[in-house]
């Protein structure tokens, strides 16, 4: 599973023959990416088989507790969330007494 809004970077037209700063370039791009993939919020994703598969049953996304600094709280997306969300994702309700629901 992906991370949602992770889009990969554009990376730098190859030269015919190799130049310096083109690697430069290249390394410079994957290097801040791989900096922005370990600096994404932690997701712990629980899952049980079913039949031959794996079914994903619950998600939780860990964000920067405001009381702790350094700790994480974890909790699920809110309908606020629900335009950010894909189709599967589980979020909670708080409109309808924070009620698990799935986007469809």
């Amino acid at each position: 599973m992906g991370l949602k809004g992770n889009t990969p970077p554009r990376l730098p037209v190859a030269p015919a023959e190799y130049d310096a700063q083109y690697m430069e370039q290249l390394t410079n791009v994957l290097r801040l990416y791989f900096n922005f993939l370990n600096s994404a919020a932690p997701a712990i994703f629980a899952s049980q088989n079913v039949g031959t598969t794996d079914v994903v049953t619950a998600m939780s996304f860990a964000q920067p507790n405001p009381t702790t600094p350094g700790a994480s709280q974890v909790s699920l997306p809110t309908q606020a969330d629900l335009a950010n969300l894909r189709a599967g994702d589980i979020y909670y309700d708080t409109t309808a007494a924070n009620v698990l629901k799935i986007k469809v």
